[in-house]
């Protein structure tokens, strides 16, 4: 690796360890736990999964997705039940990779991704006006002007820097001279140690003390299963969302292994597990080091913070991080999204909305499942609307109706209405080279179509047609015409055949 390149990583894995401080705090915060239980998983998950993981430059630590379900358990079972469920949650994601599930993220429509990137953006930002409050109560007066005026400084540092050099990490730059800015002007505003002290030793092997019975596991497996969800949607969206920044292709599999195993490791060590960061994933890209060193180094500075440096990062003003995260949530969000409407589908642009507001208001993978559920619904009406049939009279004398399109669920009645037959004369072909049977309700409605003309008294043809159709078709089955060499061969979704 060129000497440019080590630096531009050692930076930005600098900066992504002082981003990474009030996150895991406020995260360990939230689920009940000591300070120390987020940022051991901080560390442990960024080292395991940069060093081994499918997605150079992406971070990944204590997540605040993962932290509100957490704390329930961590409340009416305490902190052990915690780390036994992150175990148990980690194991749960090396099965979903050895079974190479990772690939399906690649299903995910594209609407769902803006949603999602979108969605997580206003998140962090909505995240940051917490800081604001002191003791429960919002700031008022001298204290929030002077939180809001190191947010601002802060922030046009990290946006008047590069135009000056981009030989050092903006936003690095920012953080330090807010810091320095601080304690020379003698400003007194809130910390980061006023969140809890970071200050500790190495963390030690333990296995969680619970019971090792069914029960612990009816308690645990419900959380688990959970975690290990939001964990993956969360890693493998913001995994493709990297790929399309860097024009490079990551391995989610991999990704979901390393996830695993880092989650296993940090159940063991007393950490509440995590996944991957859109923010601090953002910060690192933009920074330049997309490699796995920066993530590595992250890692390994944010240990020595809580062995060594504990007073010195306890040092450094909030509002500072709040300026980094609040520039992540706008270069983060797609405001290209805004020019969409009006020239994209409705349909598309309500579940770019849907996704956003479900991820702000109630939980990523609740978002991202309805969102493709709408998309799947979407789309199955669209391509109801797709099956069409040309009619004409053969040499014979008989009608064929050539019929274009899927025959599935959604697109039944349509293909019902296509034929008359009390109109067409005695022998009617129907045509199903260009069509395809998809599911059992398509195989239900060609019976039905062939009750319907054997009650007119006609006689029906039924051509190239697959063998699974001819398996699963009843009242229709002596009226298919076979032709092995021209027939297609697809199969039909149906549980006759499974």
């Amino acid at each position: 690796m060129p000497p440019s390149h080590i630096k531009t990583n050692l930076l930005s894995g600098l900066t992504v360890a002082l981003a990474l401080v009030p996150e895991a705090i406020a995260f360990a915060l939230v689920a009940q736990v000591s300070p120390l239980t987020g940022l051991y998983a901080a560390v442990l998950v960024a080292l395991i999964t940069s060093s081994f993981g499918g997605r150079p430059g992406m971070i990944s630590a204590a997540a605040g997705s993962l932290a509100v379900v957490m704390t329930a358990l961590v409340v009416q079972h305490g902190a052990q039940y915690l780390f036994a469920a992150v175990v148990l949650m980690g194991v749960l994601q090396l099965l979903f990779a050895l079974l190479r599930l990772g690939k399906f993220i690649r299903m995910v429509p594209h609407p769902v991704m803006l949603g999602f990137v979108n969605g997580l953006a206003l998140v962090i930002f909505v995240a940051q006006f917490g800081h604001f409050k002191t003791g429960g109560q919002w700031m008022a007066g001298a204290e929030l002007w002077t939180m809001l005026a190191v947010v601002a400084a802060t922030m046009a540092v990290i946006y008047l820097t590069p135009r000056i050099t981009r030989a050092v990490p903006a936003t690095l730059v920012g953080i330090l001279l807010a810091t320095a800015g601080c304690a020379l002007l003698g400003i007194d505003t809130k910390t980061v140690g006023d969140l809890g002290s970071i200050a500790g030793g190495l963390p030690s092997f333990a296995v969680p003390e619970v019971p090792r019975n069914l029960e612990t596991l009816r308690i645990v497996f419900p959380y688990a299963l959970v975690l290990a969800g939001v964990g993956l949607i969360e890693s493998l969206l913001t995994l493709t969302l990297i790929d399309e920044i860097t024009d490079t292709r990551g391995q989610p599999n991999r990704e979901c292994l390393a996830l695993g195993a880092a989650n296993v490791v940090t159940g063991f060590f007393g950490g509440m597990g995590g996944c991957a960061l859109i923010g601090q994933s953002m910060i690192n890209v933009n920074s330049g080091a997309t490699g796995r060193l920066s993530g590595v180094i992250a890692a390994l500075f944010l240990a020595s913070f809580i062995l060594v440096g504990s007073s010195w990062i306890e040092q450094i003003p909030l509002a500072a991080l709040i300026g980094v995260m609040f520039v992540v949530c706008e270069k983060t969000f797609e405001w290209g999204t805004f020019r969409l409407f009006g020239k994209v589908p409705r349909a598309d642009a309500l579940v770019i909305v849907l996704v956003a507001g479900i991820t702000l208001a109630f939980d990523l993978a609740v978002a991202v499942l309805v969102g493709v559920i709408v998309s799947a619904l979407v789309f199955a009406w669209q391509h109801a609307k797709q099956i069409r049939v040309a009619a004409s009279i053969d040499a014979q004398g008989w009608k064929v109706y050539e019929l274009e399109g899927t025959l599935f669920f959604a697109s039944v009645s349509g293909f019902q209405a296509l034929f008359t037959p009390r109109d067409d004369p005695q022998d009617v072909v129907i045509e199903f080279r260009r069509a395809r049977v998809a599911d059992h309700s398509a195989i239900q409605a060609i019976d039905a179509l062939a009750e319907r003309y054997r009650a007119a008294g006609k006689r029906l043809h039924l051509r190239h047609l697959s063998p699974d159709c001819r398996e699963l078709l009843e009242r229709a089955r002596d009226m298919i015409e076979v032709n092995l060499p021209e027939d297609p061969r697809y199969h039909v979704a149906d549980d006759k055949l499974a």
